[in-house]
């Protein structure tokens, strides 16, 4: 579907007007959407707008990283939207020239309409130029990345507070499953962080320095957007880390307590097989209390181990 806007020399907003009529004389500026396109209307980029083969083939094919290409008379600008459910991120490509802008993006955007309705609902912007539609999209999208952020935010609260009551593999599968999340979220706000700084920094967009502190506060948004996740993934890091340790010491534990087995036993063992040989001179075998003579040996050798390893302090387990 193509939605058109259209701006006249005299402030008046023209909606859906045929493409045919955005080169009237009247016209100052307007606004094309490709929302969801067709086939045949997707090859108006190329047969009516003139665009370059290489911008329409990055608007058709593949997922592109956010950039901007400078073309003869215009800015082609790929940008990134954020799922909310699965955090994938979706391409919206943008056209902008002297007098229009064009969007062009494969998949319905409530972002893109909220800014159509905004855009409706105000005349101040009529006369800014397709630049401030440019700037309202790009806010309109990094305004939807902060849910997901919070969100994650949110769950990392629940987890450390009830971390103690959740089984350790389960802590540590939703631990993992959100550091992936956190993992699209940080490569998809990076880029359009680099994306916006090359706008800032740019001596090419003259009509963009007008503009300069609304694309400030957009870059200054996408840089708290990134301190909160690089804050999310310590936490995440940490609450790891804490696993480790507590699984650590537990099995240090174990293997403390099956030592000090191991230990207290192996006297005992070599006791009990040098008696199990079957040697005909062995004057102990003939003794009548020869038993409970090495039994006592070995209770004494068992118990003086034992005490002595508690005064060690090997046995409490809660140093």
């Amino acid at each position: 579907m193509i939605t058109t806007l259209a701006i006249t020399t005299t402030g008046e907003l023209l909606e859906n007007i045929p493409l045919s009529c955005l080169s009237a004389s009247d016209i100052d500026w307007y606004w094309v959407d490709f929302n969801v396109p067709t086939e045949d209307e997707a090859k108006l980029l190329d047969t009516y707008f003139r665009f370059h083969p290489l911008a329409i083939e990055d608007c058709l094919h593949f997922l592109q990283r956010p950039k901007l290409d400078y073309y003869e008379n215009y800015l082609f600008f790929v940008l990134h939207s954020l799922n909310q459910t699965t955090l994938d991120v979706e391409e919206v490509d943008m056209f902008v020239g002297p007098n229009f802008l064009v969007s062009f993006h494969l998949k319905p955007l409530h972002e893109l309409d909220e800014v159509r309705r905004k855009f409706l609902a105000s005349t101040s912007g009529r006369s800014s130029g397709p630049v401030y539609i440019a700037y309202l999209l790009i806010d309109k999208l990094v305004d939807y990345y902060f849910p997901s952020v919070y969100r994650i935010e949110d769950a990392l609260s629940e987890l450390d507070t009830d971390e103690r009551h959740i089984p350790g593999r389960k802590l540590m599968d939703e631990v993992f499953a959100i550091r992936a999340d956190l993992l699209k979220l940080r490569r998809t706000v990076g880029s359009m962080r680099d994306l916006l700084y090359r706008i800032l920094n740019s001596e090419r967009l003259k009509e963009f320095k007008e503009h300069h502190l609304y694309f400030t506060d957009i870059y200054d948004h996408l840089l708290r957007l990134a301190e909160m996740i690089d804050s999310s993934r310590e936490m995440t890091a940490d609450m790891r880390d804490n696993y480790i340790s507590v699984n650590s010491y537990r099995m240090n534990n174990v293997m403390m307590v099956l030592t000090i087995i191991s230990s207290i036993f192996i006297p005992l063992t070599f006791i009990a097989g040098v008696y199990g040989m079957n040697f005909k001179n062995m004057p102990e075998l003939d003794w009548k209390y020869g038993y409970f003579a090495v039994l006592a040996v070995m209770a004494i050798i068992g118990g003086s181990m034992f005490l002595w390893f508690r005064r060690k302090g090997w046995l409490d387990m809660h140093k």
